[in-house]
């Protein structure tokens, strides 16, 4: 069979592909137009895309030969999954091989923002240190804090199973109840405005679905501490970016660290310009190991999927019920 890769990835993925079909992989290092999608597509049974490719229902129904929809990214918002489920086609991800890695950069963004690490690095370069001063960069301690946690999945719970050694109180919104933290970390499940009340670090792991968009605004900021620390490791989506701008601006909030931006790749030059906000580029599942794990496994998922048989990550399982 013949399968369409939207972008390079990671070689351990594409030899295992290459083992038994025949494979095209976009040659520019750049996300291609709707119509290049279409085009790489003709005659061709598999699709494996990545996140920052939108496969609508015109990209779905414009090859009647495709079987498998494999995505490189353990979201999926970016694929019309309805209309793929429409047409009888299985569509997968990669949940669980970049849970560690995504819930790590999270803390890389907490320590980050509460310790002003990037602005301190910029002060130092600019040759602006001039010796040790009792007021120099002040940040906000993170030992003993409350740690709030919206969304406790696979990441959310990896992300606060990780404050074990930071003797935190942790609070969590979840659908529902999740042992492992309360048994691990006695904590507590609250309602998010209870949360956003009562944390000092407010770190984000929820999918981006209808009810999760704009699920932090400006009253939600409002809501928190003047000291408290905002973490995006999710969807862009999830937070009205121009109220965080107003909120940073305002200092309504202590500081932001963003690994995701509700238009990306643009990112409002107000929000470059904030000294209290630490953006990184979309990059909390990059390390060499995760990359290739996730390269191997929407691999396995598309090799199993053009069999006919239900992949290991299928998020619609339901194509395989009909008749």
């Amino acid at each position: 069979m013949k399968i369409f890769v939207t972008r390079k990835i990671p070689e351990a993925g594409l030899d295992l592909l290459r083992k038994e079909h025949e494979v095209e992989v976009n040659p520019y290092d750049r996300v291609l137009t709707k119509e290049e999608i279409i085009q790489g597509l003709k005659g061709k049974d598999g699709l494996l895309c990545l996140l920052t490719d939108t496969i609508d229902e015109e990209v779905i129904n414009s090859e009647p030969r495709l079987k498998m929809i494999a995505n490189y990214a353990v979201g999926y918002n970016n694929i019309d999954v309805k209309a793929a489920t429409k047409k009888g086609i299985p569509v997968s991800n990669t949940p669980g091989v970049l849970t560690d890695t995504t819930a790590e950069m999270a803390w890389a963004l907490l320590f980050s923002t509460a310790r002003r690490i990037v602005e301190g690095d910029r002060f130092t370069r600019a040759g602006r240190f001039k010796g040790w001063s009792p007021m120099l960069m002040l940040g906000q301690d993170v030992t003993g804090k409350t740690l709030g946690v919206v969304g406790a999945g696979r990441i959310g719970t990896a992300f606060a199973l990780k404050s074990k050694g930071f003797n935190m109180k942790v609070l969590y919104v979840n659908t529902k109840k999740n042992v492992t933290l309360e048994q691990e970390l006695n904590a507590e499940k609250v309602e998010l405005d209870r949360l956003l009340k009562d944390s000092d670090f407010v770190s984000l792991h929820v999918p981006l679905v209808k009810s999760t968009y704009h699920l932090i605004g400006e009253k939600e900021l409002r809501m928190m501490k003047k000291t408290a620390v905002l973490i995006n490791t999710s969807r862009g989506p999830v937070v009205d970016e121009k109220a965080l701008i107003k909120a940073l601006k305002n200092r309504w909030i202590f500081a932001a660290g963003l690994d995701v931006y509700e238009h990306e790749p643009e990112i409002p030059d107000e929000l470059k310009k904030l000294d209290n906000v630490v953006l990184q580029p979309h990059s909390a599942s990059a390390t060499f190991e995760t990359r290739t794990r996730m390269a191997v496994t929407a691999a396995e998922n598309m090799l199993i999927g053009l069999k006919g048989e239900i992949p290991p990550n299928c998020v619609n399982p339901e194509v395989f019920n009909k008749v």
